[in-house]
């Protein structure tokens, strides 16, 4: 039965990870009345922190690009009046690679990480300057030849040494869980250019202060949040969207719903199988989710001295076969643990470490989490962090099964659908044509990953919609 008027949505949006934030923020600052129904207790999905034992982790998400002037973060904390209730800061270099024969790392200063590794490939350095340029450059036009390359392709087109391909290769592995050899050269791209070239952005207080300013902005714009708050269903009659089914409140008409959770989930489960074609069910079959990731969580007391610089990403290379590296993640045990990454907290009183792993289920992770654990830690210990069993206080891990319960991502995905070729920018999967009203956002959307493409996506679906209602955009 429909509600009254003033339970009457014109968008509800599944999930408050910060595309659906941003994305919310947005239209209910043009005047929407906006729900974000969150099935947590707090916001932010992967981009969260939480305490224990009096030190504060951030669950996955470290730090976050996009920050600069021009930069999609900035923008959407500009356009949302937001940019000066948070401190940001960037850390310099943001992320160190310590490879077999050289260490490597990206400094704020791009001019200083060509530099860096011209001095380690001397031979390539014409090269090198050549392929930053290309990035730094960010020309559409040139971005457009990328659609259907691998980013091996790309880095074949400017680069020659194999090992420079792997070190350049290496951070994209683990921010984005595929090989060169399958990642595709746009998201490819768009992860160096947002992570590394302009990364090691990190607000204070942790990273949960990301979608906690967002939430209080939202709520100052008019907008209803209600978390702890599972959809059940989303609504339709005649291939429209209607609202959504709460579990605990019942049916909440809205004329638009944004998902952004799972997107198996968006369409078998909250959907229906029974409304979907053959075809578009062929397709979502076999489409293939990312990796996820085993993060392993320190609480380091104040008398270690060995501790790297406090907040740059350390990724231990142990060597150059990046195909070997993302099998030996598909097949993850305590044997073949030996890449990962590690990064001291600002404040030098934890330790966050991760490395890429597949689902399996909550019977292998429950045997083998503590076994994983202790062999990564013997890894970082022996090579990152001489004596750091001697000053841990606290340690626990989230395996990719916490990572499934946690956001309820399938096979606790981390990055959304794997970012293959074949796999980037459905429209399917952004505004599916098969349902008038519904639309999805988030690292599912297959055009975006990480923070700043997450923030993209929020960005970009609300223009859309605002658009097509004739509501003037508000920046």
């Amino acid at each position: 039965m429909l509600k009254a008027d003033k339970d009457i949505y014109d968008a509800v949006i599944i999930g408050a990870g910060l595309s659906g934030l941003v994305c919310g923020c947005y239209l209910a600052k043009a005047g929407m009345k906006v729900l974000i129904a969150e099935q947590h207790y707090k916001p932010g999905g992967y981009c969260t922190s939480f305490k224990r034992h009096g030190f504060t982790f951030d669950a996955a998400a470290h730090s976050f690009g996009g920050y600069r002037e021009n930069g999609i973060v900035k923008k959407v904390f500009v356009d949302l009046g937001i940019d000066k209730r948070v401190q940001i800061n960037r850390f310099d270099p943001s992320d160190i690679i310590t490879a077999p024969d050289c260490e490597v790392s990206f400094w704020d200063d791009v001019d200083d990480t060509v530099r860096d590794f011209q001095k380690a490939f001397p031979d390539e350095s014409n090269n090198i300057r050549v392929f930053f340029n290309f990035l730094i450059e960010n020309n559409p036009q040139s971005f457009a030849r990328l659609r259907n390359w691998t980013f091996k392709n790309l880095l074949d087109e400017y680069i020659k040494n194999d090992k420079l391909k792997s070190i350049l290769s290496f951070p994209l592995l683990g921010n984005g869980g595929l090989p060169p050899s399958r990642m595709s050269a746009f998201i490819g791209a768009r992860l160096f250019i947002e992570f590394l070239l302009d990364g090691g952005y990190y607000p204070k207080g942790g990273m949960q202060e990301l979608p906690n300013i967002l939430t209080t902005r939202f709520k100052e714009l008019g907008g209803t949040l209600r978390l702890s708050s599972l959809v059940t269903k989303i609504v339709i009659d005649d291939n429209t969207v209607k609202g959504v089914v709460l579990e605990k409140e019942g049916v909440i008409p809205s004329e638009y719903v944004i998902s952004n959770c799972d997107a198996r989930q968006t369409f078998l489960k909250l959907l229906g199988r029974e409304k979907l074609s053959q075809e578009f069910l062929e397709k979502l079959s076999n489409m293939t989710p990312s990796l996820s990731m085993f993060v392993l969580y320190l609480g380091i007391d104040k008398n270690c001295k060995t501790l790297p610089k406090a907040g740059s990403n350390i990724w231990h290379m142990p060597h150059y076969d990046i195909e070997k590296m993302y099998l030996s993640a598909n097949l993850r045990n305590t044997s073949n643990v030996a890449e990962y990454m590690v990064r001291v907290s600002p404040d030098g009183q934890t330790v966050l470490a991760f490395i890429n792993a597949a689902f399996r289920d909550r019977i292998y992770w429950n045997r083998h989490k503590k076994d994983l654990l202790d062999v990564l830690i013997k890894h970082i210990e022996r090579q990152t962090i001489p004596g750091l069993s001697e000053h841990i206080q606290y340690k626990d891990a989230a395996t990719p099964y916490t990572m499934y319960r946690y956001t309820m991502n399938e096979e606790g995905a981390a990055y959304g659908w794997a970012s293959t070729p074949a796999q980037f920018a459905d429209p399917d999967l952004r505004r599916p044509s098969c349902m008038k009203g519904l639309f999805l956002t988030g690292h599912w959307a297959t055009q975006g990953m990480g923070i700043p493409g997450v923030a993209y996506l929020g960005y970009d679906m609300a223009n859309y919609i605002l658009k097509k209602k004739k509501i003037p955009v508000v920046n």
